[in-house]
C-alpha cells in the first residue's frame, strides 16, 4: 500500500484526522464540497484539491467522512457516484455514521467490482480526532481490515472490529442508543440530587464507585467541574453536538423498526433529544441536555457557541 490517501469530507471529524495522516508523513490529499470547509482545511495545510479525478489519481486508499447515508450514497452510487473510477487495488474506509442499508449497499457494490470496502465508524468525538485518540469501530473482512490498520493506527488508539462489513455501524449505532440513553440517566441523577441540596461532588464520586456508575457519569459528565476536561466545564461547547446525537438515535429508531426490535428508552431519548435541538440547542454538546433535564435548578455557564 502507498502512502497516497485520497480523504473526503474534511470538516471537524475528517479535517483533524486527516491531519493526523499527513503528521505521521502520508500523503493525503484532500476533497470537500464545502467552501467554508475547504477555506478552514486549507487554512490548516491540508492538501484540497478541486477535482474527483485529481484526488483519485494514483490513490491507493479513498477515506470518507461524511455527515449522513444520503451523501454517502450520492458520493459513491449516485448518477455521478466516484465508485466506478476507484481502482479495483484501492481499500475504502467509509467513516460515516450511517443506515447499515446503504452501508451494505455500498459493500456489496465495491465487492462486485473487486475492491475491498470496510465500515468503520468512529468515537471520541472532534478532541479524540485532535490528538489521534479515536476508537474505530469496524466492520469487514480480516485482510481489508489488516490493510487499513496502519491508518487506524495513527488516528486512533482501538480498533474494535465487530465482525462482516455493516458491522461497524451496526454496533456504532447501538452504542450510541446507549450512550444517549446514558447521558440523560446521568443527568437526571445529578440535577435530583441538586434539588435535594446534596453535594454534589460527594454524590458524583459515590454514583462512580456503585452500581449506577456509566461512560458518560465517569467520563464525560453533564455538569461542570467534576470531571476535567469534558465540553460541561466550556461552557458546553460542543465536542459531540445534540444535532448528531438525535441523528444517530434516529439511525437506532430505524434499524429497530427494521427488525421489530423494542427500544422504548431510545424511543424516549430520541423525544429529548429532538426536543432539546428543535429548541435551539443543536448546536450544544450533548451533555449540555442536562440544561433542558435540570430547568430552574440548573444554573450554570452556558456558551456554546462561543459567543461570551
Amino acid at each position: 500500500m502507498t502512502n497516497h490517501i485520497a480523504f473526503i469530507g474534511v470538516g471537524n471529524m475528517g479535517n483533524p484526522m486527516a491531519d493526523q495522516l499527513v503528521k505521521a508523513g502520508k500523503e493525503v490529499k484532500a476533497f470537500d464540497v464545502s467552501p467554508e470547509v475547504i477555506k478552514i482545511a486549507k487554512e490548516s495545510g491540508l492538501n484540497v484539491v478541486s477535482t474527483i479525478d485529481e484526488l483519485l489519481d494514483g490513490a491507493s486508499t479513498v477515506i470518507s467522512m461524511l455527515p449522513e447515508g444520503k451523501h454517502v450514497r450520492s458520493l459513491y452510487l449516485g448518477d455521478k457516484g466516484i465508485l466506478n473510477k476507484i481502482p479495483k487495488e484501492c481499500l475504502i474506509i467509509d467513516c460515516s455514521t450511517i443506515d447499515i442499508e446503504t452501508s451494505l449497499e455500498l459493500g456489496n457494490e465495491s465487492k462486485k467490482l473487486g475492491i475491498k470496502m470496510i465500515d468503520a465508524p468512529v468515537t471520541g468525538g472532534v478532541m479524540g480526532a485532535r490528538i489521534g485518540k479515536l476508537n474505530f469501530l469496524v466492520g469487514g473482512s480480516d485482510e481489508a481490515v489488516a490493510l487499513a490498520k496502519p491508518l487506524f493506527d495513527i488516528m486512533g488508539q482501538k480498533i474494535l472490529h465487530a465482525g462482516v462489513q455493516g458491522s461497524g455501524v451496526g454496533v456504532k449505532i447501538c452504542n450510541n442508543m446507549s450512550l444517549g440513553i446514558s447521558m440523560i440517566a446521568a443527568s437526571e441523577s445529578l440535577m435530583l440530587a441538586k434539588r435535594l441540596k446534596m453535594d454534589i461532588k460527594k454524590v458524583h464520586e459515590i454514583i462512580k464507585a456503585a452500581s449506577g456508575n456509566n461512560w458518560a457519569m465517569t467520563n464525560y459528565t453533564p455538569l461542570p467541574n467534576l470531571t476535567d476536561g469534558v465540553p460541561s466545564n466550556n461552557k458546553y461547547r460542543p465536542g459531540f453536538t445534540a444535532s448528531m446525537m438525535r441523528k444517530d438515535l434516529r439511525l437506532a429508531m430505524d434499524a429497530a423498526q427494521s427488525v421489530d426490535a423494542s427500544t422504548p428508552l431510545g424511543k424516549a431519548a430520541l423525544e429529548i433529544f429532538s426536543k432539546f435541538c428543535d429548541e435551539g440547542d443543536s448546536d450544544t454538546d450533548y451533555s449540555g441536555i442536562s440544561k433542558m433535564i435540570g430547568g430552574d435548578a440548573w444554573n450554570y455557564p452556558f456558551d456554546p457557541k462561543g459567543n461570551k
